[in-house]
């Protein structure tokens, strides 16, 4: 087993291990922060040992800040994460952008569906979600408009891997709103957290596949 497998699966082994022990739990102790920021950052070496884009290890690099930051209490923390996330998702939709064809996607029925889709629910989230967040509704607004862009450059990308892997990040964004705006206690605010870091950290071992499988291939 070479040493990017060999990160990779310690890196699934820290997020296994954060799955099972504190996505449930919301409180801001260090020990939470720091499993579940290694466990991003363990892709990060992943890609530098495999030489990835340096797009996609920007992008892995600012994923494992955010997760940092918005795992710490406060309103400064959140807002830090959310910018570091927005800018994580710019370095991916130009890692897409470079390998895109508008033609294959213009060509693709079935791409064509999931850019209809996408457009849907960021309009329906604009209008019914955002209001619930508040005094960061403005943030919350153009960070909507950051994640949608990548996930159409995702989906102009021939390969599934991009879209993938958008797809999920995507969701895991839109369990994390839901569970800060709309369910904000209880249980249903547990199970979301739950349903929303898989999908996330899937997400990213999803793009950073796809970008080394896309750049070996160029």
């Amino acid at each position: 087993m070479n040493l990017p497998m060999l990160l990779l699966l310690g890196g699934a082994i820290v997020a296994t291990t954060y799955l099972l022990v504190f996505s449930w739990n919301a409180d801001g102790n260090w020990s939470r922060s720091i499993v579940k920021t290694i466990s991003v950052t363990m892709l990060v070496l992943v890609g530098g040992a495999a030489t990835a884009p340096w797009l996609a290890l920007t992008g892995l690099a600012l994923g494992a800040t955010g997760d940092f930051c918005l795992s710490r209490p406060g309103k400064r923390a959140f807002l830090v994460g959310m910018a570091a996330f927005a800018l994580g998702h710019l370095a991916y939709t130009a890692l897409f952008l470079s390998w895109a064809d508008p033609g294959f996607l213009a060509g693709s029925p079935m791409r064509l569906l999931l850019a209809l889709g996408l457009a849907l629910i960021t309009t329906a989230t604009q209008s019914w979600l955002t209001p619930k967040a508040g005094e960061l509704r403005g943030p919350v607004r153009g960070y909507v408009l950051v994640i949608a862009t990548m996930g159409f450059a995702a989906l102009a990308v021939p390969q599934p891997g991009p879209t993938i892997g958008a797809s999920l990040f995507l969701l895991s964004d839109l369990f994390l709103a839901l569970r800060l705006f709309v369910y904000p206690s209880g249980l249903p605010r547990r199970f979301l957290a739950v349903l929303l870091w898989p999908a996330y950290w899937l997400g990213q071992v999803f793009i950073l596949l796809a970008a080394l499988t896309l750049m070996n291939s160029a």
